[in-house]
């Protein structure tokens, strides 16, 4: 059973819900939970966004990406040390060697696709410091400089089909990928796509415009150049 399979599943035993009530709240029907749960079907974005409201943990949880349901819980763990019961030794994450990976660099896009060309350029990533992605891509113009990602920094990103409310995310728009921090109202079948400068509009898409957009990943770190 994947990840989400057994999140969800344990999610509505833990409130008692029925899959049928929760099939009301997220407006899907009773069969549609009952695959999910089963690993037979996979959710669509609206559907996953919906349960991660309901259930008030973060997508990233859901997807099985990380253990802890939301910021507060990921929060209370932060600085917890780690006891070696074999030598009553503190542990702590920045102990490990560092190990420099080699990922691709995102540079086209092809039939909505992102196209990575074997071979082809690659960044480094220090995975020392405790972060984990799959691919990179550099920054274009001043769009994300609230953000502090400038023209031509290295961005790495993590793949997920989702990104939490407010999270910046490599988004692909028709044959155009770009950094955009995203915004999704289930609701109103909306998502925002914000800019990090007030000279640029969000971007709006609703309802079937939505086919238009596809996440890549949530952006982890990013890598500025000297200026």
């Amino acid at each position: 059973m994947n990840p989400f399979a057994e999140r969800l599943k344990k999610l509505r035993s833990d409130q008692h819900l029925s899959q049928n009530a929760l099939a009301g709240f997220i407006g899907v029907s009773k069969s549609s939970v009952n695959m999910y749960e089963r690993g037979e079907r996979e959710p669509g974005f609206n559907t996953v966004a919906a349960i991660a409201d309901y259930f008030k943990v973060d997508i990233d949880y859901l997807l099985g990406k990380s253990e802890f349901k939301n910021k507060n819980e990921w929060l209370q763990s932060v600085h917890q040390p780690i006891k070696s019961e074999e030598t009553g030794v503190i542990l702590r994450e920045d102990s490990a060697a560092p190990e420099i990976r080699r990922l691709p660099l995102l540079e086209e896009v092809s039939g909505g696709e992102p196209v990575f060309t074997p071979g082809g350029r690659e960044c480094c990533l220090n995975t020392g410091a405790g972060v984990s992605a799959d691919f990179c891509i550099r920054a274009r113009g001043d769009s994300m400089q609230g953000a502090r990602i400038m023209d031509g920094d290295l961005v790495f990103i993590r793949r997920q089909p989702m990104v939490d409310n407010g999270e910046i995310a490599a988004v692909i728009v028709d044959e155009d990928a770009s950094l955009k921090r995203v915004y999704y109202y289930p609701k109103d079948e909306k998502l925002s796509l914000n800019a990090e400068n007030p000279r640029y509009a969000p971007l709006i898409y609703i309802g079937e415009e939505l086919r238009h957009v596809r996440i890549l990943g949530k952006a982890v770190a990013f890598q500025s150049r000297l200026q």
